[in-house]
């Protein structure tokens, strides 16, 4: 049996001896999954319209997160403590996430910010992109951490 979903969430199958088409089933599973907002509390949250994290199904997305801190090794970690937080709070867990990206105003101090978030996930191994930005929302920040993760059924 071969099946094709096309981008309206309507799928075709072929099978030995016919074909058919089904629109109802692949609409039903779709709806069928739970959406579950994390806030923080932000009064940017509703002006902006985001969340600090969204868990549909058994995937978690964790918005961009900052932290205050002198150095980029303490935003790191604060950033992560918020991550961590975050995580639970949706059902998830640091060791459930499957890819991070890290947002540095300043590549030359990439270690850094790389060593930190190896404490936490060194037995992990997410897939991890390390970006350099010209800016971000306050000036005083050095980073920002986005991450995903998949909750095991």
């Amino acid at each position: 049996m071969r099946i094709a979903v096309n981008r309206n969430f309507e799928w075709t199958f072929e099978e030995i001896g016919g074909r058919g088409t089904c629109r109802k089933h692949a609409t039903v599973t779709i709806l069928a999954m739970t959406r579950k907002n994390i806030s923080s509390g932000s009064e940017w949250e509703p002006k902006i319209g985001y969340s600090r994290a969204v868990r549909i199904g058994n995937q978690v997305a964790v918005s961009g997160t900052t932290s205050p801190g002198a150095t980029l090794e303490e935003q790191t970690r604060g950033a992560l403590a918020t991550i961590a937080a975050s995580l639970t709070e949706a059902g998830a867990s640091l060791s459930d996430v499957i890819r991070t990206r890290m947002y540095l105003r300043d590549m030359s101090k990439w270690e850094e910010a790389a060593l930190a978030h190896g404490e936490v996930f060194g037995e992990i191994r997410p897939a991890t992109t390390i970006l350099e930005v010209s800016a971000l929302i306050d000036s005083d920040l050095l980073i920002e951490i986005e991450a995903d993760a998949v909750v095991a059924d």
